[in-house]
């Protein structure tokens, strides 16, 4: 089965003395070609950081601790080695093994793999080609794809299913493996745009 790609244009524009941020994406779908233009408020973590990164001290969960999802098989597992560990892919998520049971985890950043997972998104910004799926971002580097942390101002339409919603000073922002979303609307559809990464400590 082909892997449904769907591409994202985002050209950065950056409005100096201003508290309104602009972005234009362009968005195609077989023939068809839509641009649409989005205006929005700063983030306040814009406000407060110059690196956009966020200390998870700051950082308060809503559920204070997460659901560990664990199996005992994975069916058609691949296997992909990092750092000396066995990692797991298979039903669109990586595992790690303990005590005989497969553990879902997000790849850390510098994770590298030799084919990209199916159904991803290919997203364009400023002058960096991104594939995400499932809430993981990868850049091609020669014949391999490696997690990395999106630029803040990457704007995506879907979060993983186990996405966390989170408060940094009384605002609600939306985490999944420590990049933290915003949500915002481009052209009447919800979307979910980057504003910071979390450092944990």
């Amino acid at each position: 089965m082909k892997a449904l790609i769907k591409t994202i244009v985002l050209p950065a524009l950056v409005l100096i003395g201003m508290s309104t941020q602009v972005s234009a994406q362009t968005k195609r779908s077989n023939s068809k070609t839509v641009t649409t233009t989005t205006t929005k408020r700063t983030s306040a973590i814009a406000k407060k950081t110059t690196n956009n990164r966020v200390s998870s001290s700051n950082v308060t969960y809503k559920k204070p601790t997460k659901k560990v999802v664990s199996v005992r098989t994975v069916p058609n597992k691949t296997v992909v080695k990092h750092n000396g560990q066995n990692y797991y892919y298979g039903n669109n998520k990586y595992y790690t093994q303990s005590r005989g049971r497969y553990i879902a985890i997000a790849p850390k950043v510098g994770f590298r793999i030799k084919t990209l997972p199916v159904n991803y998104t290919r997203i364009s910004y400023n002058t960096r080609n991104y594939y995400n799926s499932q809430g993981i971002f990868y850049v091609q580097i020669n014949n391999e794809y490696e997690v990395v942390d999106p630029e803040v101002g990457t704007v995506v339409y879907e979060l993983p299913e186990d996405y966390e919603k989170v408060t940094i000073d009384g605002q609600t922002y939306y985490e999944y493996a420590n990049i933290l979303y915003e949500k915002v609307q481009v052209d009447g559809t919800r979307a979910y745009e980057v504003v910071g990464i979390i450092d944990m400590e």
